[in-house]
């Protein structure tokens, strides 16, 4: 009898409220509620993107603040700017049940420079929506026509991908859950950063600060691309980075190669030999230690096996004949640390060219990491490896007592480390959002181990000591970064419905 009390006064609260609680919702149904929505998102998607939002400029990044506290307070979030020392970090908060658990969700609302010049179009701010006809040339379609919109068509604009399309997928997944009157299984938190393309260097100094503020039990980043499928995809992990700049010197000034050359050593020919020595002729790297730590066991290489790639076509996609051999497929290949040259510079060329023996090699490397491999230590590696090739290695330019008395003299300069993050895919987080794909979509969604990028977002995981997933939503060929960045609307869909999915998948109790 006190059983039926509880579930009728439950029932009764339920009915009074207008409102249900989290709930199997049939895929088709959720289908006929995201198409009649889609209209109000890409029109709120083109407003969204057409505020600046490159981090340079604080105050176009204060017109994206007051435009995500507008948008988030008329959804019934609390919202706040919490100060930094760069750009203020955006935090909002929706309070289902205090009994119940709290998700945080990551996104970023800045997006990289923009040059005007190599855009198809007259502003990169100035969205346009475009098809592709039948000869393949892209047409801009008036957006009033979006309410026949077609998941092939595309909208042009800075950041219509990265990051402000998760942005409108999360508004607007609420909004359909609000018209539906079905609550989120959970409390939520929004940590909008708006200087993520910059390393998001205030959130960074933040995190000690504002530890209550952030406090979850589980988070969610939504940033970066789905699988080429455009299949619903879960990653959980993604690689971190960290990089430094290596001098090699030849002569204290450029020195004619005629009166010089057989004389004076040559600097890049020098660090040719020795970056050579970094790696093997199929790209493995020969650096001590580089991969310590690291086992591909039986399981986890059958869930790479699992990721649908097409090996050719990525090689073709890339313009590869044959990949490096560091992993036997393109997601093992991720699994490990890699060792980058990201540019390289010695004396003039083109027109420029000249004559000489130049007096110095300067080469820009990158180590993208795994959870396996922790920055310093790896920038230790490839030190200790420059000295065991005979180089005398300082942090400085050398003195001239020091030109004179090492015959090789290198200069390593490390630069910051962002380590990188992995939950495991059989998690509590991991099942919970594989079920709450395969319940919203009817199938399993593409579970990456790991992805190749780097989200600066690893202190706030680290810091918390909370599970974190992350869930990429947009369409892979977006351009990002580059121009004509673009977001296709079959993702701005699915994205949506992905998001209603997470909402209503309560969280597994431990």
């Amino acid at each position: 009898m006190r059983l039926a009390n509880i579930v009728s006064t439950i029932c009764i609260f339920l009915l009074f409220t207008g409102y249900s609680a989290a709930q199997k919702i049939d895929s088709k149904v959720v289908d006929r509620w995201v198409n009649d929505q889609m209209y109000e998102a890409i029109t709120e998607h083109r407003d969204l993107v057409s505020i600046p939002c490159d981090a340079f400029y604080p105050e176009d990044m204060d017109k994206n603040i007051e435009w995500l506290h507008t948008a988030f307070k008329k959804r019934g979030f609390e919202v706040k700017s919490l100060s930094t020392p760069t750009i203020p970090i955006v935090l909002a908060e929706k309070k289902i049940d205090p009994k119940l658990p709290t998700v945080l969700f990551y996104i970023h609302f800045d997006g990289q420079p923009v040059d005007a010049s190599k855009w198809d179009q007259d502003d990169p701010f100035t969205p346009v929506l475009k098809r592709q006809n039948a000869e393949g040339v892209w047409e801009i379609v008036p957006y009033e026509q979006a309410k026949d919109w077609d998941k092939e068509w595309r909208a042009y604009a800075r950041a219509a991908a990265d990051d402000k399309g998760p942005i409108i997928m999360f508004l607007h997944a609420l909004d359909i859950l609000e018209q539906q009157k079905i609550r989120p299984a959970y409390n939520i938190k929004v940590l909008l950063d708006g200087e993520e393309e910059k390393g998001s260097a205030g959130l960074k100094k933040t995190v000690e600060k504002y530890r209550d503020e952030y406090q979850a039990d589980r988070m969610i980043i939504m940033d970066g691309p789905a699988h080429p499928t455009n299949r619903p995809t879960l990653t959980f992990g993604c690689r971190g980075s960290t990089s430094a700049t290596l001098v090699v010197y030849g002569p204290k000034l450029p020195q004619h190669s005629g009166h010089y050359g057989n004389y004076a050593p040559n600097p890049a020919f020098r660090a040719a030999k020795l970056l050579a020595s970094m790696k093997d002729e199929d790209g493995r790297v020969l650096i001590d230690g580089f991969y310590d730590g690291i086992k591909i066991d039986a399981a986890t290489r059958a869930i790479l096996e699992a990721v649908p790639d097409d090996q050719k076509s990525i090689q073709a996609q890339i313009g590869i004949a044959l990949p490096d051999k560091v992993g036997n497929t393109y997601q093992e290949a991720l699994q490990y640390p890699s060792l980058n040259i990201r540019g390289m510079s010695s004396a003039w060329i083109g027109a420029q060219t000249r004559t000489i023996v130049p007096d110095k090699a300067i080469v820009q490397l990158g180590i993208r990491l795994v959870k396996e491999t922790e920055g310093k230590r790896m920038l230790a590696l490839v030190k200790n490896h420059i000295e065991a090739q005979g180089y005398y290695v300082i942090d400085r330019e050398p003195t001239e007592e020091e030109r004179l008395k090492y015959p090789r003299i290198a200069t390593f300069r490390p630069r910051g480390v962002t380590n990188a993050f992995r939950t495991e895919i059989d998690s509590p987080t991991g099942q919970w959002l594989t079920s709450a794909i395969q319940r919203i979509y009817n199938e399993e969604p593409v579970r990456l181990r790991t992805m190749g990028g780097t989200i600066p977002i690893t202190p706030i995981v680290e810091s918390l000591g909370i599970q974190a997933a992350i869930v990429p939503m947009v369409n892979m060929d977006n351009n990002q970064h580059s121009p004509n960045e673009n977001l296709r609307l079959g993702n701005l869909y699915n994205g949506i419905k992905t998001c209603i999915g997470i909402f209503t998948e309560p969280l597994p109790k431990e």
